[in-house]
């Protein structure tokens, strides 16, 4: 069932509408007629999986982030199934059109190289990569386990059963790296959303999990979870996770990094794709879009456009030869 929330917020403040409307200069649809690009007034932001994950708070934020920046109202639906493949294919349908977005992230890439699926990156028009987010390996509580290497060595010794969120996401990935690594195999249950894994968790469903760090703070706080480790080249320096290792520290040779960003369809107009992308820069420079990075301890690294896509170029090599090994 697709959930949809709207976001209405005041309009643009005079000097940001001028800005924004400056860079839309000649053409509305999908190809350059010679029409003025008015920036439409209603936009349809997909997310791809369920509400409560990453996703979903990246997608939330983003349009909130971009009503403020614009005059556009922007609608969330969560369209998912298919470990995003349905919310992507919804965005491909939709080539052409400025009035549509997507809140994307890792599955753009790992969907088509392990689904026979329709589309590629390449279908959709990059527009602007907030930041990165690098895993967090936790367990409840009360588990026995106190670091993320003896995970591992339970592994070694039987069955330790993992919590992922979609077949192909990231969690698989870095899952998949450190079996490569130890030569374990961890039974993995899927799960629609990083939500729903804390809650797996939780309930003792499952003995380990990743998510991002952002999507299980509260339970960090609260005590119900305890993280072992994060799969980052280097400590965070966020005061929540600063002490929190990293698992290079700990023996385990695995860094997997998560990007957030927007995309919209292939095809749209030059003009439609620079007023997203001018967007994006005023988005950057609110509050909005800080509060939105550190409350979720995103690091934040951000591009735009053709430099975005030039990052997804690289990201999809790399992708492709952990993914191939499996």
């Amino acid at each position: 069932m697709n959930r949809r929330t709207k976001f209405i917020l005041p309009a643009v403040t005079a000097a940001a509408a001028l800005s924004l409307s400056a860079c839309g200069g000649a053409s509305g649809n999908g190809g350059g007629g010679g029409e003025a690009f008015s920036p439409p007034e209603d936009v349809r932001m997909i997310v791809p999986f369920a509400a409560g994950g990453g996703s979903d708070l990246a997608g939330r934020a983003i349009a909130k982030g971009l009503e403020e920046v614009t005059e556009s109202t922007v609608t969330v639906e969560n369209i998912t199934g298919g470990d995003g493949a349905v919310g992507y294919s919804e965005l491909l349908a939709n080539k052409g059109n400025p009035g549509v977005l997507l809140a994307s992230e890792t599955a753009l890439m790992t969907v088509p190289i392990v689904q026979d699926v329709e589309f590629s990156y390449e279908d959709f028009t990059p527009i602007m990569k907030l930041g990165e987010d690098y895993n967090v390996m936790m367990v409840k509580a009360d588990s026995p386990h106190e670091s993320c290497m003896d995970v591992v060595n339970a592994a070694k010794k039987g069955t330790v059963t993992t919590a992922i969120s979609g077949a192909t996401g990231p969690e698989y990935v870095a899952w998949s790296q450190i079996e490569e690594q130890f030569g374990v195999k961890f039974k993995s249950v899927v799960f629609e959303s990083g939500g729903e894994i804390a809650t797996a968790l939780m309930g003792g469903h499952v003995d380990v999990a990743m998510t991002n760090p952002g999507e299980a703070m509260g339970q960090f706080e609260s005590g119900d979870l305890k993280p072992l480790c994060t799969l980052a080249p280097e400590r965070y320096e966020y005061e929540e996770l600063a002490d929190v290792p990293t698992g290079i520290e700990e023996g385990i040779d695995v860094t997997f990094a998560q990007w957030r960003g927007f995309i919209a369809p292939g095809d749209i107009s030059p003009e439609a794709k620079q007023h997203w992308i001018e967007a994006g820069k005023e988005y950057a420079k609110t509050d909005a879009y800080k509060e939105y990075v550190e409350s979720n301890l995103l690091q934040q690294q951000i591009s735009y456009g053709d430099e975005f896509k030039s990052y997804l170029d690289d990201y999809n090599k790399d992708l492709k030869k952990v993914l191939s090994e499996q």
